[in-house]
């Protein structure tokens, strides 16, 4: 049977070994105080005759703390008929145990370390790696970076991308583009020689050579190359009920506070006046604005405040 030895045994069964042969298990429970400070415990690993098993399952009893069955109390079923249970040692990391919130993040730093460990060997750089989050799905091509604090998600895929510090990117594919920092890019997207900077939300769109800057949210939408998004553009996508598609052509300049209400088609060489709402489609190179006349009043401030 496998057996682990810890410096903390709390929570596994014991396993009482002497002269190198295992005597029996006690379940933490049902430990005295001397087991209890047995480091050796159960890695739940047996090798069993099928006859010994066919014989001592039927005898056993629930008579102990939990009031369960145990299956351990076959190893000394066994030894009370002078059969010999070996203990095979091998290492926590590969036995752990999940019995606790504490057991379970430590089971994911262990992972983690081995994910991040191979993405390094096959050339992938990571700023502060400890602070990184890489889902076992996601996959990786040629040399991307990673900063510090970056979650990758789902079934991601990174070919030659960017991801700066403290982004999230869920179930996408990030091509020769960066992210953030402080981006985030949510599922079913598709980022290819694409700049999306601080502050920047992405849901369900592909992005083909753009670059979006700071400050936008980005959902539904399909933004062609040479295109640019200022700072503050949204895509209102839904209406409350449903979601609606915004396109973008090519070389399309959308100002700074733009509204684009979609269903709306913007077509190729199109400009969008900073703080522009846009409820129709735009055709080819035009100028798109929504914009109230300024007023200037002369002296207004000393008549306010009677100065």
């Amino acid at each position: 049977m496998s057996v682990i030895n810890l410096e903390d045994p709390s929570g596994y069964g014991r396993v009482i070994i002497s002269n190198e042969k295992v005597q029996e298990i006690i379940e933490q429970k049902d430990c005295t105080e001397s087991q209890l400070k047995t480091k050796s415990v159960n890695a739940g690993i047996y090798c069993v005759n099928s006859e010994l098993l066919n014989r001592y399952i039927p005898l056993l009893s629930n008579n102990n703390a939990q009031a369960e069955y145990y299956l351990t109390d076959i190893i000394k079923m066994a030894v009370n008929e002078n059969k010999t249970v070996t203990p095979i040692y091998v290492e926590e990391e590969e036995f752990k145990g999940v019995n606790s919130k504490l057991d379970l993040a430590e089971a994911e730093i262990i992972m983690q370390n081995r994910i991040k460990k191979a993405l390094m060997e096959q050339g992938i750089t990571m700023r502060f790696p400890d602070s990184i989050y890489i889902d076992c799905r996601a996959t990786f091509e040629g040399e991307s970076i990673l900063e510090n604090g970056v979650t990758i998600l789902g079934a991601s895929k990174l070919i030659n991308a960017h991801i700066k510090t403290n982004s999230v990117i869920e179930d996408s594919i990030i091509e020769n583009s960066d992210v953030g920092p402080m981006g985030r890019i949510r599922p079913l997207s598709h980022l290819k020689d694409t700049h999306v900077g601080n502050f920047v939300e992405v849901k369900k769109s592909t992005l083909i050579g753009v670059k979006a800057g700071h400050l936008a949210y980005l959902g539904d939408a399909t933004i062609e190359e040479g295109s640019n998004i200022g700072a503050g553009v949204i895509t209102c996508n839904y209406d409350g009920k449903n979601k609606y598609k915004t396109t973008i052509g090519k070389n399309v300049f959308v100002g700074s506070d733009s509204q684009l209400v979609a269903p709306v088609n913007i077509e190729d060489d199109v400009m969008i006046g900073a703080g522009t709402t846009l409820t129709k489609d735009v055709k080819k190179g035009s100028l798109a604005l929504t914009r109230s006349p300024l007023k200037l009043i002369p002296n207004f401030f000393h008549k306010f405040f009677g100065k």
